[in-house]
């Protein structure tokens, strides 16, 4: 099903590619200046899109072996990734049961056991607390009732989605829409993780709103690598998830071969968004390839942060391993200096008040939608929350 979604998809450009056509929106779209900026927005934002609905937190290529665990900080939960000896992921506060604090420091291991720094008491990898010190002299508890506190979690993909909320009713489920469907003709679960790095950046929105956005690659990309490229976008979404690529030439070879010979790396190139913060984007040379980009709001309504994930789908020969640390350094120039210095510029002029929109072309649907659905989450409470995703698969699928 998905392979077909993919050479329908391919088909519909093939034909724009032919005419120099793009499907356009209904008319241009509005979005006030200071929701890039007001401090309430910001807050609103963090206690209702990222501490409510699922996040994709790691790459299974992070976690590929039983005991290999990660730990990390999103929107300020500190959470505990494990990998248990059945081969499933778990999610975690990473925070002791005993008095609070991080039960594991390193960011990255293998261990079959995690002892906390501060009293050691120690916890299994499916979260348990198996040992507690002096437990005689500590006194009378159910040891059963004091495991680390487990998220809501779901690996799909090759990639791993968590809720950082423990008590959630969420299902992830219907929140992925479908789209894991699509993601998995990556093939992640075999893929590599070759190197990470984390930047810092803009309002998590002027961050992400780059992603969706091919208008501006042949102008603030040109001396890097756009100045041949295309400012023209086609959008395709699942629920809030979406894929945009751009009419291409190249696309129109394969009308050369039957369907059934289309290649799946050409079929799954373009950027694809998870979201309400990933980019994965793909690439060749030095093998193939993808930049998955995981973005967090930072600490004030100015700041971001997001990390750069580099996986490679099989493990890289020498001349691979150049070439492929080339493209990531120059990723790291495009997005740092080129991207994110364009935002963090915008974000100072939107933060002086001059403006009190801002704009959305009929040809930058994909904007259009991302801001449509942080709103419409906002308007929706936890009670409707599931019946939001679950009526938009429903309307999805009668179309």
């Amino acid at each position: 099903m998905s392979k077909d979604q993919l050479i329908e998809m391919a088909r519909e450009n093939i034909e724009h590619a032919k005419h120099g056509t793009v499907t356009l929106a209904d008319d241009v779209y509005e979005v006030p200046a200071e929701n890039y900026f007001a401090q309430d927005r910001f807050q609103q934002e963090i206690d209702q899109v990222f501490k409510r609905i699922p996040l994709m937190l790691a790459p299974t290529a992070e976690l590929p072996n039983p005991g290999d665990y990660k730990s990390m900080e999103a929107v300020g939960m500190p959470v505990l990734l494990t990998r248990g000896a059945d081969g499933v992921v778990r999610s975690f506060v990473n925070s002791c049961t005993h008095r609070g604090t991080n039960v594991v420091i390193n960011e990255t291991g293998n261990a079959k056991r995690f002892t906390c720094p501060y009293h050691g008491w120690t916890f299994d990898r499916e979260g348990k607390l198996v040992a507690i010190a002096a437990r005689e002299e500590f006194g009378n508890i159910d040891a059963d009732c004091y495991g680390l506190k487990e998220l809501p979690t779901l690996e799909r993909a090759g990639l791993i989605w968590a809720i950082l909320d423990p008590n959630s009713s969420l299902e992830i489920e219907p929140f992925l829409s479908g789209y894991d469907e699509m993601l998995n003709e990556f093939g992640f679960n075999d893929w590599h993780l070759f190197q990470k790095r984390t930047l810092k950046g803009p309002n998590w929105k002027i961050a992400y709103d780059g992603y969706l956005d091919l208008y501006h690659l042949p102008v603030l990309h040109r001396e890097t690598f756009g100045s041949d490229m295309s400012n023209q976008a086609l959008y395709h979404s699942w629920g809030p998830h979406q894929r945009v690529t751009s009419p291409s030439r190249h696309m129109i070879s394969l009308e050369d071969m039957p369907e059934d010979q289309w290649d799946m790396t050409t079929l799954m190139m373009g950027v694809w968004t998870i979201f309400p913060h990933i980019s994965i984007a793909s690439f060749m040379g030095g093998g193939r390839s993808v930049m998955i980009s995981q973005l967090f709001p930072g600490e004030t309504p100015g700041e971001s942060y997001t990390t750069q994930y580099y996986l490679m789908e099989s493990e890289p020969s020498e001349a691979e391993t150049i070439e492929a640390e080339r493209q990531f350094k120059l990723l790291e120039y495009v997005v740092e200096t080129e991207d994110y210095g364009t935002g963090l510029r915008q974000q100072r002029a939107l933060e002086a008040g001059g403006l009190d929109h801002v704009l959305f072309g009929r040809n930058e649907g994909g904007g259009q939608r991302f801001h449509g659905w942080v709103q419409r989450i906002l308007d929706t409470d936890d009670d409707n929350l599931n019946d939001l995703f679950r009526s938009n698969n429903a309307r999805a699928a009668a179309e």
